[in-house]
């Protein structure tokens, strides 16, 4: 059998108007157009649909089973043609977001927070972008956003850039380079370096400070979150490289101590990644000035005195 919607259509106004007359107007057709669509209907199913002489016309045992596919195909594809419409009209969508520094939930989380609250049609998800290959997962679709400090050029992607940050060198107030201006590479070499469990070329202290150095601290501690690797720097069991939205929640706490990296200290810049074509979507738009505002709104609200 072929059949088409306008079939599960016919049968479901036939069932509800109780007779031809009526549901032809209800489907905006002549009658006559409406019982050759029956007919050629019921010559493909090989049986009739409608009991004939019934008043209202009602419909026979296969007629019910084809009524029972009307009832549950005609609601996904109306369900469907409307989620096609919030697409065409960017009112809903995918944002599937993949990170690439573990720090970056800090600031994220309030950026989602408010883009829900304005895109509520909108899929979010967030996934660990250091557990797979973030922008060829960004190039297949499988996600729609990778935020990355580590620029690259991809035919089809775009890095939006999102607002620069320092890495910030952090250390128990007892520590003995706590009374330093400035950190310097060779500073390390005797230090435990708390960092999180990611390779070496994603961290900044490493692929921007030491490795260009050739300098390797004493030891290495890997710690999954933010608030342990504070706690360990605390009881002065390690130091550590945090970028500076991190820290501006130690920076009054006396049990820290806060230090810029090297003399004129140093400067990164964070992107969102997507793919070209998607930068111009509504949502996605609204996403990225977010993700650019936001962070800065959150700096100078930690910034304004107590009291």
């Amino acid at each position: 059998m072929h059949v088409e919607l306008r079939h599960l259509r016919t049968i479901k106004a036939i069932h509800e108007a109780g007779g031809l007359a009526r549901a032809a107007d209800m489907l905006n057709i002549t009658q006559s157009a409406l019982s050759h669509q029956v007919k050629g209907l019921e010559d493909q199913a090989g049986m009739e649909l409608f009991v004939r002489r019934s008043k209202p016309l009602k419909l026979s045992a296969a007629g019910q089973r084809m009524l029972r596919t009307a009832e549950r195909v005609l609601p996904e594809m109306a369900a469907l043609e409307e989620e096609f419409d919030g697409l065409r009209a960017g009112k809903s969508g995918r944002l599937h977001i993949a990170i690439e520094c573990h720090a970056c939930f800090e600031w994220l989380f309030p950026v989602l927070e408010e883009f829900r609250k304005a895109w509520p049609d909108v899929d979010v998800d967030i996934r660990p972008g250091l557990a797979f290959d973030a922008l060829t997962a960004l190039w297949k679709e499988e996600v729609d956003v990778v935020i990355s400090s580590d620029p690259e050029k991809i035919e089809g992607v775009t890095f939006n850039p999102l607002f620069d940050y320092s890495p910030v060198f952090v250390a128990s107030s007892r520590h003995p380079l706590a009374d330093r201006p400035f950190i310097d590479a060779e500073d390390f070499r005797s230090e435990t370096l708390i960092t999180y469990p990611v390779e070496r070329s994603k961290l900044d202290v490493f692929s921007q400070l030491l490795m260009p150095a050739r300098v390797e601290p004493r030891g290495v501690r890997q710690v999954e979150l933010t608030a342990v690797i504070l706690l360990l720097v605390a009881s002065n069991r390690g130091v550590a490289v945090l970028p500076d939205w991190v820290v501006r929640e130690v920076r009054y706490n006396s049990d820290y101590v806060t230090r810029k990296l090297t003399e004129n200290g140093l400067t990164r810049r964070l992107y969102a990644a997507s793919r070209t074509e998607d930068i111009e979507k509504p949502f996605m738009a609204h996403f990225l000035r977010l993700a650019r505002t936001i962070p800065s709104r959150l700096q100078r609200a930690q910034d304004q005195p107590i009291g």
